[in-house]
């Protein structure tokens, strides 16, 4: 009898076309844990203004960064997950799914139920836990798990940002950078609402959240909290590569207006450019595999940024993507 493991990451359009990308949007932010607003307000803002505008430039964008086998992100989650069958062996079986488009998690649920295991091991690919996006994976999961006949023991990993192997992975990930060439070094996290960290606060009993000190541990009443998971991990990181005071920033980036989580990623680029910074390295922790908020956000749009207010040049330390220490590093994860 074998164990699964299914590794989910959070979605892609099929294709770069407009129509592909209004699909993948309009599924993705009518999400109630993605825009927690009402329905209504969040029907109207997705379907009458986000999406009819938003498609057009997204799929100008997404066409930059395919290649001929397809969105990055699918092909790393893809190769990942090949790479820890082949690591695992005989006694796992190994599948991957989007939480949004494809291939989906009904699908794939679908096919590992044919292969009847023993247990399912799911590991959605978000090292900080957030309602938007582990919180979003989980009910969807336990939803579709709900129709089967026979409900196998289940495992949702839901956080691994503090997983040793998960740190030392990155940490590897910046071996050939002279981390002492860059005058600032920055690590870029996905952005979110304010008011979903006041909601996981609340969710414990807990209003204290002030967006500040209360993230300078880990404790009972934030283990949960987005923003003091990007903090910690930061922290780790920051020991491992002996990266002084004063010389990194924790930033948020892809906000979609001025109520998100700051320090804004873009604006603190800025900032440093005019202050005389001439190179910066960027790390984004939040994102395990390249995509479009690291390759075109990150590795684009910023060095024109940078560039446009005196710096010379922002360079993106790749994510993990498929490479041989993350395969490990979600092997021990699982373990």
């Amino acid at each position: 009898m074998k164990k699964a493991v299914l590794l989910i990451n959070l979605g892609t359009p099929d294709s770069p076309s407009t129509s592909d990308v209004r699909k993948y949007l309009t599924q993705f932010l009518n999400d109630p844990r993605v825009i927690d607003i009402s329905a209504a307000g969040r029907f109207m803002l997705v379907n009458g203004i986000i999406v009819p505008f938003r498609s057009p430039k997204s799929a100008k964008l997404y066409q930059q960064i395919w290649s001929s086998d397809g969105s990055p992100l699918i092909i790393h989650t893809k190769n990942l997950a090949e790479k820890v069958q082949r690591t695992l062996g005989n006694d796992y079986i190994v599948d991957w799914a989007m939480r949004y488009q494809n291939p989906s998690i009904k699908s794939v649920l679908n096919r590992l139920r044919e292969q009847k295991p023993s247990e399912i091991i799911f590991v959605p690919l978000y090292p900080q836990y957030a309602s938007s996006s582990t919180g979003s994976t989980a009910e969807l999961i336990l939803k579709e798990l709900s129709k089967w006949e026979v409900i196998p023991t289940i495992k949702i990993i839901n956080k691994f940002y503090d997983n040793p192997h998960y740190i030392n992975a990155v940490v590897k990930s910046a071996e050939g950078f002279d981390l002492n060439a860059y005058d600032h070094i920055l690590f870029s996290y996905h952005g979110l609402p304010e008011r979903q960290i006041k909601k996981a606060s609340a969710h414990y009993g807990n209003n204290s959240c002030h967006f500040g000190k209360c993230c300078d541990a880990i404790t009972e009443n934030n283990q949960y909290c987005y923003r003091a998971n990007c903090m910690e991990t930061t922290r780790q990181l920051v020991k491992k590569l002996n990266i002084p005071e004063g010389k990194y920033t924790s930033t948020f980036q892809s906000r979609l207006d001025d109520a998100w989580l700051k320090p804004y990623s873009d604006k603190v680029i800025e900032d440093l450019a005019k202050l005389g910074a001439k190179k910066l390295l960027v790390f984004s922790p939040a994102f395990v595999a390249d995509c479009l908020e690291t390759i075109h956000e990150i590795g684009t749009e910023y060095n024109e940024i940078f560039k446009e207010h005196g710096g010379e040049s922002v360079t993106l330390v790749r994510s993990l993507n498929d490479s041989d220490v993350w395969v490990d590093a979600i092997k021990n994860i699982i373990a």
